[in-house]
């Protein structure tokens, strides 16, 4: 069973409720269609009923299962304009303008259904650009308890197998912090240790890469990687990682025992956090193409429930995948 197989085979298990906001989409209306058929997650569509329900009759989709919810009419309309006046009245926003949000911005009102309970997770991304899926969830949902960084993955799988488990690795961040600091790095290796464990199903090994492996190089981007593994050993973090640590000590045992001898981690890695958003965007790309890889995301992680990005050129596929993935990310 490959991947997303896996993935939609456990999202099957306990039906979770996923937003897709951007229901002016023909990808989503046909999207929704795929996912109620593979009963991977009850969906929400946000707009106009009787529009919604047009469009899907004029691109020959049947919807009928998802729930259509318009804010203008939403019975607790008036509970969501004031959550998101608390939560932004140190910007000074307004009731007057927090209504106008609710009910012109439907990545807004996804989210606030999501951080009320109202649904479980949000996709979007198809219309919009990252910048203001991202805007809405930091806004609205906020991190997670003990994680200051929204950042992302990219879970790689890999046809021959021999990397990671089972050829499975995560790659991150590859797609949100250009230049993470050591505390930020921190928290994107715990995001990521999630992640792992709540979609792939992994028990996470994190290296912490850089071009030193224990301190065989001296350099401040070196310092930084080793700060931040001083920070996860004083959070005390539930997972195994180690580093600082270049990426063949991570993933290749027989270099992994003569670099860092003794460690948990090193020639076993199924998780690399990379130091920075160039060479993490650099490394997945590479394996991608050279060897063929899946690359499956980016995931967007750290919030304190799931959101997902779309590219703006997703396929149907891309979109009923990542609303699998998001169910996965649901933690109750």
């Amino acid at each position: 069973m490959g991947l997303i197989e896996s993935i939609k085979s456990k999202a099957k298990e306990e039906l979770r409720t996923i937003v897709l906001p951007e229901s002016e989409d023909e990808r989503v209306l046909k999207a929704t269609q795929q996912v109620l058929k593979d009963k991977t997650a009850n969906i929400i569509l946000i707009g106009d009923e009787d529009k919604i329900k047009a469009d899907a009759k004029a691109c020959d989709v049947n919807i009928d299962g998802a729930s259509i919810v318009n804010p203008k009419s939403f019975k607790d309309l008036d509970k969501y304009v004031d959550e998101l006046v608390q939560l932004r009245k140190s910007k000074g926003l307004s009731e007057e303008e927090a209504r106008e949000i609710m009910t012109t911005e439907p990545r807004f009102f996804g989210c606030m259904m999501v951080r009320l309970g109202d649904a479980d997770g949000l996709v979007a991304g198809s219309n919009s650009p990252t910048a203001d899926v991202l805007r809405a969830a930091i806004q609205v949902i906020k991190t997670a308890p003990g994680i200051n960084t929204v950042s992302s993955t990219f879970i790689m799988e890999t046809a021959d197998g021999k990397f990671g488990d089972n050829g499975l690795i995560l790659f991150a961040d590859c797609a949100v912090n250009p230049e993470p600091n050591a505390q930020q790095l921190a928290d994107i290796a715990s995001a990521t240790a999630a992640t792992a464990k709540s979609v792939v199903g992994l028990e996470p090994r994190v290296a912490m890469l850089s071009f030193s492996t224990k301190g065989s190089a001296k350099h401040p981007l070196v310092d930084k990687v080793q700060f931040a593994c001083d920070i996860l050993e004083e959070r005390n973090v539930d997972f195994s990682f180690d580093g600082e640590m270049q990426a063949d000590a991570a993933i290749i045992e027989a270099v992994g025992a003569s670099k860092a001898p003794g460690s948990k981690v090193a020639g076993k890695a199924n998780v690399l956090v990379f130091p920075d958003l160039q060479s993490g965007n650099i490394g997945y790309k590479l394996v991608q193409r050279f060897a063929g890889a899946a690359a499956h995301g980016p995931i967007v992680q750290g919030l304190n429930k799931p959101v997902n990005d779309l590219s703006r050129g997703c396929s149907i596929e891309d979109i009923s995948n990542l609303v699998a993935i998001t169910a996965t990310q649901v933690v109750k």
